[in-house]
């Protein structure tokens, strides 16, 4: 079933509160997918550095590792997870080094303001893990799953990085993604796990490499991505809304002066401040929505 939301403030005076209120609304989603959870949240950034988020075993020493990868490396531990700041020049050195010191520490996500979060859990013990409430920024996204595709484990839980500060969650089944996912492979993208939901977000990395840009590779996963579902991705700037031509899925959207809102259902929007006053629709299927600010 799965439950996604998302959230885009358009007030700067609510960043603080960003956590706070994608919090509440991943708790209410709860019952839609209670066997995992995960969260994409577009913070601040820094000029000339690149966030990479890893996940590594329970316990396991990220300071030792960010020691071993010179003194330029700043860290961020947060339970299972740890995010690196390091110079975008040595990103590549990074990952490099990374898969050599540590081959059992996977990077989930990149980019200069995104951290990505995902674990096996119920959705608000994830949340309160990760310290979700505590963190700020202009927009994020979540999902809880509830596993039908694939096993009930953290490489299958959303999001799935599409890019650098990319990422896409979605809610449905993809009835053709064996198929896609071979020929994907066959273009030298890597498929990790069973998910059809990681297939999907391959499918736009491998468009938005031949050129295409994300607006337009989601247009074109009308055609080739058969099944129902909805996508709801995140970008540096904004993010972003599709449903497949039928709509199966619910979706809900709501905005004010202040915010736009996503949610599998409106309970996930109603706690929001002011949401007496917004407008309340539902998407459209198989079109594209999305919301960006100017870019720092």
């Amino acid at each position: 079933m799965c439950g996604i939301v998302g959230l885009f403030l358009k007030d700067k005076s609510l960043e603080p509160k960003l956590g706070e209120m994608l919090s509440s609304m991943l708790d209410v989603m709860c019952d839609r997918g209670p066997d995992s959870a995960g969260f994409a949240v577009y913070g601040a950034g820094e000029a000339g550095r690149v966030k990479l988020t890893l996940r590594g075993p329970e316990g396991y020493d990220f300071a030792a590792l960010a020691e071993k990868l010179g003194s330029d490396v700043r860290l961020t531990e947060r339970a299972t997870h740890a995010v690196l700041s390091v110079p975008e020049a040595s990103e590549a050195d990074v990952r490099a080094s990374i898969a050599k010191l540590a081959p059992e520490v996977t990077v989930v996500g990149a980019g200069a303001r995104m951290e990505l979060y995902k674990e096996v859990g119920l959705p608000t013990d994830v949340a309160n893990r990760f310290k979700l409430a505590e963190m700020s920024g202009t927009h994020g996204i979540g999902h809880t799953r509830m596993a039908t595709e694939s096993a009930v484990t953290t490489n299958g839980a959303h999001p799935f990085s599409t890019g650098a500060d990319q990422c896409l969650v979605h809610n449905g089944s993809l009835s053709n993604h064996r198929g896609v996912r071979r020929n994907l492979e066959r273009e030298g993208v890597k498929i990790q796990t069973d998910n059809d939901s990681e297939v999907a977000a391959g499918y736009l990395t491998a468009r938005m490499a031949k050129g295409r840009s994300l607006g337009e590779a989601l247009e074109d996963s009308l055609n080739d991505l058969d099944g129902f579902y909805t996508f709801v991705v995140g970008t540096e700037t904004g993010f972003g809304v599709l449903r497949d031509p039928i709509a199966c899925k619910p979706a809900v959207m709501a905005e004010t002066d202040e915010y736009v809102a996503f949610g599998s259902e409106y309970r996930a929007l109603a706690n929001l401040p002011g949401i007496e006053n917004a407008k309340v629709w539902e998407p459209e299927p198989a079109k594209v929505y999305f919301w960006e600010r100017a870019a720092a």
